[in-house]
Formats: C-alpha cells, sequence, structure tokens
C-alpha cells in the first residue's frame, strides 16, 4: 500500500475520491457542460506516487487540486495534489460516454504534498501552482462551484470514507501538459500566509 504524510507520520489512503469540473473558468478551457450535480470518481491507492512523470503510455496533464485528508468524521488535514490525467484517451472516453478510469485511476496518476491537520476547513484557504517560477495555476474555496463541506457531505450520501481516504476537490484553470525537466511547485496558504509548500522536478 502507498502512504502519504500527515505532520510527519505516515498514512495509506484506502482510496482517493476525486472531484471533477467544480470551477466554472476549467469547465470553459476544457469545453464541457457545467454539471448539474457533484461529477465523482476515483483512484485506487496504487495511483499514488512520489514521482512526477511527464509520461506514462502517452503524454500527461497536470491538475493542481486542493485535498483533504479524512479522519474521525471529518476533513482533518489539507494538501495539494496533482491529478495527472491521460487527456486524449479522457477525451476519447467522454465522446463515446464510458467512464474515465482508464485515464484518470492508472497506476502513478496522482503526486500530493505533506498534509497538515487543521482544526476546521477555513474559508480562506487557497492554493496555487508556478511552473519554472511562473504561476500557472490559482484556486480557492470561494471559486469552487461546491465547496468542501457540500462534497463530503454529498460523498458520503451513497459511499463510505475511511479514516485516511483523500479527497481532491477540483482543479482552476490554467491545466496543460506535463514538461520533463520543468519544476513544479504547489502551495497552500492561509489568509494568505504559506502552509505548506511542495517541489517536484518532472521526469
Amino acid at each position: 500500500m502507498h502512504s502519504i504524510k500527515v505532520d510527519e507520520q505516515a498514512i495509506q489512503p484506502s482510496k482517493i475520491v476525486c472531484v471533477g469540473r467544480n470551477y466554472v473558468e476549467h469547465i470553459k478551457e476544457l469545453n464541457n457542460d457545467v454539471p448539474n450535480d457533484l461529477v465523482i470518481f476515483i483512484k485506487p491507492n496504487s495511483a499514488i506516487s512520489t514521482r512526477l512523470k511527464a509520461y506514462h503510455t502517452e503524454a500527461l496533464h497536470y491538475e493542481t487540486e486542493l485535498c483533504f485528508l479524512y479522519q474521525g468524521g471529518r476533513f482533518s488535514a489539507v494538501g495539494v495534489g496533482l491529478d495527472l490525467t491521460k487527456r486524449a484517451l479522457q477525451s476519447q472516453l467522454k465522446q463515446k460516454g464510458l467512464p474515465w478510469e482508464k485515464a484518470k485511476a492508472f497506476d502513478g496518476s496522482v503526486v500530493f504534498s505533506d498534509f497538515v491537520s487543521i482544526d476546521s476547513v477555513d474559508p480562506s484557504l487557497s492554493f496555487s501552482l508556478s511552473i519554472d517560477n511562473e504561476v500557472i495555476q490559482q484556486g480557492d474555496i470561494a471559486l469552487m462551484i461546491h465547496s468542501p463541506q457540500a462534497i463530503l457531505a454529498d460523498i458520503l450520501s451513497f459511499m463510505s470514507l475511511e479514516d485516511g481516504d483523500i479527497v481532491m476537490t477540483g482543479t482552476p484553470k490554467g491545466v496543460g501538459q506535463l514538461k520533463p525537466k520543468s519544476h513544479y511547485c504547489a502551495e497552500v496558504m492561509l489568509n494568505g500566509d504559506t502552509l505548506l509548500t511542495q517541489e517536484w522536478l518532472a521526469e
């Protein structure tokens, strides 16, 4: 089982629950329709990687997301993750009305920062991704169609979460193809102050 770190403690998520189409501008950039209901898909534990690879069987796209760790019936820690997507394959699957798992849930399809414990989900939480020192993505809770609390309630209405499971809350505009040898730096801010930083060098 793959693990993530929360306050230096290793935790093995049983699954990662991901929210799609949760930012209006990202929906527009991919020419999708705004959904009436929450769009949810699952990544298995085997999707977790510590290495950011620009290619799997094809070029991969990054999607930066604010992530929460579930423990004790609530979101107990926050981090940031890159949801890695086989975009060309995803487009083919969508055109056929088929599920996205082959484009989203493959082994190595997500990387995470360490997580930091929180008492509650502060509405001032925000995040960003810089590539080679240029800010490419920025998001915050106010820009989300569905808030973290609404996402959690919706998930728990039809499935169980185990302690240690991770919920990814969607990506803002600015997604794009991973480039080998580029430097990726993701940050989570609280009230404008840096809460955590994670850096990756794409392989």
